[in-house]
């Protein structure tokens, strides 16, 4: 007999089943049939992973990219002006009105118009002070800086100084770098009339007293005059040894050198304070000391990277404080697997 032929015997003779069969399938299919309902429900977990996933990645990708745009439309003048604060704090340029130096007094000189020269920290009259003071001032073009070189070497002869050094270099981006000497009581007229030679990128002045210096080197000439004028009479109007002679012109020697090396000391502390020194660079907008701002694209590719950080922070932290409540989820669909699976066993074993 063939199969076809027993499949036709089967559906001809229409066997009953058992009782007892009967029980046992609708035992097993009981919770199936109370489970039906929620069978609709279900929720396609990796159809959705793969429309989620990449659909947040554009998100966030799009909105990081927006943001930067809208974020990188500063002015190039504050940007530069950032920048150059950003040098000065890590030891390049020093930023305007900034002071430095050691063992003196320290004086901010911060006009960038001239009329602001009343409110400027000078010297202090009557009293020794060492004065420096170190400016950057931007011009247009190569040409401006020649310009204004020389005009800072006319200056700085009508004040009363003189030039210690200067360079100037021309090209596409010309600079020029003049150290110059000029009377302290004028310095404040120089460093205003050096200021208006272009647009302030940096300024600093620094002011070191010396006056403490200067009284103790005169008040140990005062001495030493003192002492030798002192040996010499005694020299000159008793009658010693031999030995207490040798010893009084042996010391009347070291006093007479000791006299000699005060006195230049304070001839040379003298002469520092009576001028001051002053360092001036001419920079063009793309030369070394002035700071071209970035490109729009570049700054909205920066923002937008910080954006994405920021993202990938809130993401991360989001993670950390989901993990424990993912791991009890995970644990009790697994702990309910295994129950389902040892059920499916335990009735199809008896």
């Amino acid at each position: 007999m063939t199969s076809s032929d027993l499949i036709h015997a089967l559906k001809a003779s229409r066997p009953a089943a058992p009782t007892a069969l009967r029980a046992r399938i609708r035992e097993i299919s009981a919770p199936e049939t109370a489970r039906a309902p929620w069978s609709r429900l279900h929720f396609p977990v990796r159809r959705a992973a793969l429309i989620a996933i990449p659909a947040a990645a554009v998100l966030a990708f799009a909105g990081a990219g927006v943001l930067g745009f809208a974020r990188s439309g500063g002015s190039a003048d504050a940007l530069r002006e950032q920048a150059l604060s950003e040098k000065g704090e890590s030891g390049g340029v020093p930023q305007s009105g900034a002071s430095s130096g050691s063992g003196g007094v320290h004086g901010e000189l911060a006009p960038a118009n001239p009329l602001a020269q009343d409110s400027a920290i000078g010297p202090a009259i009557g009293r020794a002070q060492r004065v420096s003071a170190t400016l950057t001032v931007e011009v247009s073009d190569s040409d401006a800086v020649s310009r204004a070189a020389q005009d800072a070497l006319d200056l700085t002869r009508r004040l009363g100084g003189h030039v210690v050094s200067a360079s100037v270099a021309t090209g596409e981006e010309g600079s020029a770098a003049l150290t110059v000497r000029v009377p302290v009581a004028k310095v404040q007229e120089a460093i205003v009339g050096l200021s208006a030679l272009g647009r302030i990128v940096s300024q600093q002045v620094t002011i070191d007293d010396l006056q403490a210096s200067l009284d103790q080197l005169e008040g140990r000439e005062a001495s030493v005059r003192g002492q030798i004028a002192r040996i010499v009479a005694r020299l000159e109007s008793e009658s010693l040894d031999a030995q207490t002679d040798a010893v009084l012109r042996s010391r009347l020697r070291t006093l007479r050198s000791e006299f000699r090396e005060l006195r230049v000391g304070i001839a040379s502390t003298n002469a520092e304070a009576r001028m001051s020194t002053i360092q001036l660079t001419v920079v063009t907008p793309g030369a070394f000391g002035s700071v071209a701002p970035p490109a729009r694209l570049d700054r909205t590719i920066d923002e937008a990277l910080n954006v994405l950080a920021w993202e990938a922070v809130i993401v991360l932290a989001v993670l950390i404080v989901m993990a424990p409540f993912a791991l009890v989820a995970f644990a009790a669909w697994l702990g309910h697997r295994l129950y389902r699976r040892r059920e499916e066993e335990r009735l199809l074993a008896t």
